[in-house]
């Protein structure tokens, strides 16, 4: 007998956002964790003699100002932003939805100190209250972790309590009850899988907000410090030679925008495949 129901397959085959989506993300993960093996340049290996030359047979995206392979550094900076992003918004999710999920079940005075506190962060500017974190504490990944997970759980909190506050009100949740079940398992087997949806999909569409923040702290400075490479960093790097190096700067970010219409697909796909329209 088959895990997978024939609806579940049938409504898989007519989803083409979540297809693409699912095949871009496999391309990008190979090239993630498989390209950087494959690589006959060293992504940190300067040559002068090697400056600025343009993409080509030798190297296809071209050299940096360094003599740096800037492919073998995208490829490279894949992996690293990648790591950061999923990173970054696993944590507030985590965090985010069991305030959500505690919040919006229990309600009353729980509920209120816990949406005034997510009422006082929401009201402060994301980027702004990133950057102070990070720039207060220096550039290091450990800190643009930790400033990601102090502001951006605040958007899964709200997004799932709004679905549990829907959700235990539903004849299933009130049955339960009835039924003298335990609050822990009413939470995890029907409020839960039913209130989490939205917030994943969310996560799909923060993961591109993640990567634009973490690529926007690289060009100002306060991210993923130098040699390592890192798409906002080689954008910032490549500026200074726009003329005479546009790719240096282009290809960084074309890999931005490939990652961006990759979950940005993926979001979509999921909401159609996890809430089906009747």
């Amino acid at each position: 007998m088959s895990l997978i129901s024939t609806e579940t397959r049938a409504r898989f085959r007519r989803n083409r956002s979540l297809q693409i989506g699912l095949l871009l993300l496999l391309l990008l993960l190979v090239l993630t964790f498989i390209g950087p093996l494959l690589l006959s340049a060293d992504p940190l290996a300067v040559d002068f003699g090697q400056s600025l030359i343009p993409p080509g047979i030798d190297h296809w995206f071209g050299t940096d100002d360094l003599g740096r392979d800037v492919f073998a550094r995208v490829v490279t900076a894949a992996k690293v932003d990648l790591q950061i992003a999923i990173m970054c918004v696993l944590l507030p999710f985590l965090i985010g939805s069991a305030v959500g999920l505690v919040s919006g079940y229990i309600g009353g005075k729980t509920d209120i100190v816990l949406m005034r506190l997510v009422d006082i962060l929401w009201a402060f500017p994301f980027y702004v209250l990133v950057i102070a974190i990070v720039g207060s504490l220096g550039p290091s990944i450990a800190n643009m972790y930790l400033a990601f997970t102090l502001v951006a759980w605040i958007s899964f909190a709200r997004i799932v309590r709004g679905e549990v506050l829907l959700v235990k009100r539903m004849e299933y949740v009130q049955a339960a009850k009835v039924l003298g079940y335990s609050h822990l398992r009413i939470i995890l087997r029907h409020v839960l899988p039913n209130a989490i949806t939205p917030a994943i999909v969310f996560m799909m569409a923060d993961v591109v907000l993640t990567i634009l923040a973490v690529t926007a702290l690289g060009f100002l400075g306060l991210g993923i410090q130098p040699p390592t490479p890192e798409w906002g960093v080689m954008i910032s790097e490549g500026r200074n030679f726009i003329f005479d190096g546009w790719w240096g700067s282009l290809f960084p970010g074309l890999a931005i925008v490939y990652v961006g219409i990759t979950f940005a697909l993926l979001g979509d796909g999921l909401d159609d495949f996890l809430r089906p329209k009747a």
